[in-house]
């Protein structure tokens, strides 16, 4: 995605995220080998607003491949009206993953960012998309050949916790 084509936003786009979460994953066992065998399991989320209403964070855990706990941060610019997106999890401590850029257009979140994965470039797209139902999706995908097609390795399904506010 060019810098030009990506869809923009507000500081408000992510207000339906903010809560807690139960979370239904399908992670993929073996990213960009061809691999078609999932893992489900199940995880928590509770998502909160930082910096006056500039960003916002979520702490995610799981008791999953022995439990790790992972956060996301997501901080908007204001000027370039788009946000990014960054991962930090338990399992690589010290470790900030890079940003994934972007924004929302007609209800579904595309965020777009370089990464390596298993020492080679790849590009990372998260997708949100339900933003506007009880039940939103989260999706990532890697690209090996920089954009040109795209293989989706984690999906996370979202249901509001009961008697959470």
């Amino acid at each position: 995605m060019t810098d030009t084509a990506q869809p923009v936003g507000t500081a408000r786009d992510f207000d339906f995220w903010m809560g807690s979460w139960n979370v239904r994953n399908r992670l993929l066992c073996a990213r960009l080998q061809g691999s078609d065998e999932w893992d489900e399991f199940a995880s928590t989320v509770v998502a909160r607003p930082i910096l006056d209403g500039l960003g916002n964070e979520d702490e995610f855990r799981t008791s999953w491949g022995g439990g790790f706990v992972a956060m996301s941060f997501r901080f908007f610019d204001p000027r370039s009206r788009r946000w990014s997106i960054y991962w930090a999890d338990a399992r690589r401590p010290g470790l900030l993953d890079p940003p994934v850029i972007g924004g929302f257009a007609g209800g579904t979140g595309v965020f777009e960012g370089p990464d390596t994965f298993g020492g080679r470039p790849i590009v990372v797209r998260f997708v949100w998309s339900g933003v506007t139902t009880p039940t939103p999706r989260w999706e990532q995908s890697f690209s090996a050949d920089g954009g040109e097609t795209w293989e989706p390795n984690w999906v996370m399904d979202f249901t509001r916790r009961e008697g959470a506010p």
